[in-house]
């Protein structure tokens, strides 16, 4: 059994202020010197580097889509370890979820954390209403505990007296009010925040001013009290070492890797490499999503996962032995990548594997918005004014580093781009198909967890190898 406090920060809609309370939250309690452990409803990458930059942790997301009910709770406690309180920022209404079901929803991880909900209200243009609307709220699903209220984008203390009143025979504590402050604006652009890593200056001091923003705004002592008054939690937290070389690769039929050496479903042993193979991440300003799970999961397959930069660097690291491309906005950076001529050129000729989601499939193509990229996958992509948004289960129509033809993957879109393919696709599911695969490269608009499927790391680095371009 495992005790650790913990809230989920809900709201009734997208845009009432989850992002403002949690991100402030976490800051304003570290600011007390409590270790806060980060976490996100969802498939969301923008959000989580807010709350990483508010609590010096990695921001992690838990969404039983991609990862899988069974592994939420166990992800939550790998997170939270050796910390004194959990903040999970929800995602849209408390109750959407897939479809028209509530899973993947903020309530439903609610329920699998056994954690209390702070509902944020934005309180503008309303009053005696929010109470309707908190009660709706707190007696939809006895399962969510609703367990205090934060009234948003409060416009006077005559506006937050009026809201309490309304509130007090409703039964649900009103834990702070929230006054308008454009001070902590956060600009947004096509996909929502712009992330905090291409404005790192900024995006601190923002988060310094949400940070006294929630202290002087919200009653901590009694959030506190609240994250406190969650159940121990009766699981074992998840460890990438196990994932990556226990039972869910092995139901697959994969190699396992354990300890630098390889064993198959024979039982048979041998040598992995004669040293940890070099797997080169995209990062920097255009490509900012990523898991950190998948960098734990590299590491325990055996690999040094190893950032490199296309917009700055004009080599791989030395040693690359496959490359992860993940997500990002190439369009915003589409001049400068095409003009970083020597790196676009190694990548073209790169001979090992290559796993590449939505900005890196762009990256890899043909053109992007007409300006030359790497030219390793068919097509060219460009700019839309549709979002392409949501959950996908996608069956594999091809080998590639990553994927067996007839496998089923759960992912995730979102992006305003489309690719105009000359060969594949990769996939098919609901929203049609997409992507392209040959046994050098895994390229698709699908975002995946590995967490959810642990054996992709494995598999990717047991493809890997030191490519003659690099020798």
């Amino acid at each position: 059994m495992v005790t650790i406090p913990r809230l989920v920060v809900a709201a009734p809609s997208s845009g009432s202020g989850k992002t403002t309370l949690a991100t402030g939250l976490m800051a304003a309690l570290r600011a007390r010197g409590l270790r806060v452990s980060p976490h996100k409803v969802g498939p969301d990458y923008i959000d989580p580097g807010y709350h990483a930059l508010a609590t010096g942790r990695p921001g992690r997301n838990l969404d039983p889509w991609l990862q899988g009910e069974e592994r939420v709770v166990p992800l939550f406690l790998h997170g939270a370890a050796g910390c004194e309180v959990a903040v999970v920022e929800g995602v849209m209404g408390l109750f959407d979820g897939r479809g028209d079901t509530d899973f993947a929803s903020t309530a439903h991880v609610a329920r699998l954390l056994d954690a209390p909900v702070v509902l944020v209200v934005d309180a503008a243009r309303q009053s005696r209403s929010v109470a309707a609307v908190v009660h709706g709220f707190a007696t939809f699903d006895p399962r969510v505990r609703v367990g205090g209220v934060v009234l948003n984008r409060v416009g006077s203390d005559r506006h937050a007296e009026l809201c309490r009143s309304a509130l007090a025979g409703v039964g649900v504590p009103v834990l702070g009010a929230v006054r308008r402050d454009d001070a902590v604006f956060t600009p947004s652009r096509h996909l929502g925040l712009v992330p905090a890593a291409e404005r790192r200056d900024e995006a601190v001091d923002a988060v310094e001013r949400l940070a006294a923003l929630i202290a002087r705004s919200c009653d901590l002592d009694a959030l506190m009290r609240l994250a406190r008054s969650a159940a121990p939690l009766d699981a074992s937290a998840w460890d990438p070492v196990s994932a990556a070389t226990g039972d869910d690769g092995a139901r697959q039929g994969r190699t396992m890797v354990a300890g630098g050496r390889a064993s198959g479903p024979s039982g048979r042993v041998g040598d992995l490499a004669r040293a940890r193979p070099v797997v080169a991440v995209a990062g920097g300003a255009a490509f900012t999503f990523g898991y950190a799970e998948h960098v734990e999961l590299l590491r325990a397959a055996g690999a040094d996962a190893v950032t490199f930069d296309p917009l700055r660097d004009e080599r791989l690291p030395p040693g690359t032995a496959a490359l992860v491309i993940g997500g990002g906005f190439p369009e915003v950076y589409a001049a400068e990548l095409a003009a970083n001529t020597p790196l676009r050129t190694q990548v073209a000729a790169f001979d090992g594997p290559i796993v590449a989601e939505c900005a890196g499939l762009l990256y890899l193509c043909d053109e992007l918005d007409g300006r030359r990229m790497c030219g390793r996958v068919p097509g060219r992509a460009s700019m839309t004014s549709r979002l392409t948004l949501g959950y996908r289960e996608a069956v594999a129509l091809a080998r590639t580093p990553l994927t067996r033809p007839g496998e089923r993957l759960r992912g995730h879109e979102f992006h305003r781009t489309t690719v105009e393919y000359a060969a594949g696709p990769l996939f098919r599911h609901e929203g049609g198909a997409d992507g392209y695969g040959d046994p050098g490269v895994t390229a698709s608009y699908l975002h995946l967890h590995w967490a959810g499927t642990p054996w992709t790391a494995q598999r990717l680095v047991s493809s890997s190898r030191s490519p003659s371009v690099l020798r």
